[in-house]
């Protein structure tokens, strides 16, 4: 299971990078004079622009906020030139580089880099790292479980995700809390009552993963009594906000339902995802994990290509079917390979 990093936690004190321009008098302004230029790129300069000018008059907060708007912008070189330049003053700018450094963003991969500049938020005494703390746990955690710049540990990851997690805190790291939700269903032994427990915190905080997990969980009767009703509203909860898992096991419970014009309909737009946006991208934008994500467009294109082979809820055409056959090899052949074989023994 490979993870991915926290985002960097908000700071009240901090003007949010994506309101910035549009907060500021003088873009409301310039927004009035000149709405043919009313654009992101143009916006993202005025900011830029903005900044500049406050740094000059010796705006320390100014530095960060530089460096933030180079990293969502995806300029990761000059971020990782502006973090570098105030890590000592800024301990925003430190949880930053460890990110950066971990995942190689503007830099080459250096994953003790990483975890150093974690457990220097961790570790630090300083009120002003207070609210970074709970993510920066997570993401050494990560590193314990991947065994990436640290020697290996599951229960140094689960010691410090459960730090992290905070019993459930909303303001913590829900990311942890998901997470370890994942880890008791996944570990072995599973514990999936206590699966069950942090998925239910992590989607009462607004976890699209574990909303979609809960939806499977009710629906085998695995760590709580099985509840399909309950299963269907958290999977259709999640699929609504974009869990794709969640919307690939939806198509599942429509063809075993033999409800096969929709589960045409839906299936094929799921498989068709990665040809209009690209893996990664709906990842970040739903903070899903890709393994997750290419299972559940796995899922739907191979009972897309089963209803077009047997012409269930559409006309029957066994060369189209024989591509999303290929599509779910490619994205998973362990979950193609396990559905083939409930098709040779007729259990779809």
């Amino acid at each position: 299971m490979k993870l991915t990093s926290e985002k960097l936690p908000k700071n009240p004190s901090y003007t949010s990078l994506s309101h910035f321009a549009a907060k500021n008098a003088k873009i409301f302004q310039w927004r009035k004079e000149k709405t043919d230029h009313y654009s992101h790129a143009n916006l993202v300069d005025k900011a830029l622009q903005l900044l500049k000018e406050r740094i000059r008059r010796g705006d320390t907060m100014a530095y960060f906020l530089r460096g933030q708007l180079y990293f969502e912008e995806g300029w990761y070189e000059e971020a990782l030139e502006q973090f570098e330049e105030i890590k000592e003053k800024d301990h925003q700018a430190t949880y930053q580089l460890g990110v950066m450094y971990y995942d190689g963003l503007g830099t080459a991969t250096d994953s003790e880099k990483g975890v150093e500049y974690m457990k220097k938020i961790v570790d630090s005494p300083c009120p002003k790292a207070r609210h970074l703390k709970f993510a920066a746990a997570y993401n050494l955690g990560r590193a314990y479980y991947e065994g990436k710049g640290v020697k290996r540990s599951d229960k140094e990851a689960e010691r410090l995700w459960l730090f992290a997690a905070d019993n459930g805190n909303p303001k913590a790291s829900v990311k942890a809390q998901s997470i370890l939700g994942l880890y008791y269903s996944t570990k072995e032994p599973r514990e999936l009552e206590k699966a069950f427990y942090w998925h239910s915190e992590a989607c009462g905080n607004g976890n699209l993963e574990s909303q979609g997990a809960l939806g499977l969980m009710y629906f085998y009767g695995q760590g709580i009594r099985q509840d399909t009703e309950a299963a269907l509203h958290c999977l259709r909860e999640a699929a609504e906000r974009g869990n794709v898992y969640a919307q690939g096991n939806l198509v599942e419970y429509y063809y075993k339902m033999k409800f096969f014009t929709k589960c045409v309909a839906f299936s094929k737009r799921i498989a068709d995802y990665d040809e209009v946006h690209d893996i990664p991208m709906i990842a970040q934008v739903t903070d899903c994990l890709p393994e997750f994500i290419i299972r559940g467009m796995a899922l739907a294109s191979f009972y897309h290509a089963r209803c077009l082979q047997l012409g269930l809820g559409v006309t029957k055409d066994e060369a189209t079917a024989k591509r999303y056959y290929s599509k779910a090899c490619r994205l998973n052949p362990a979950l193609a390979d396990e559905l083939h074989t409930l098709l040779i023994h007729q259990r779809i």
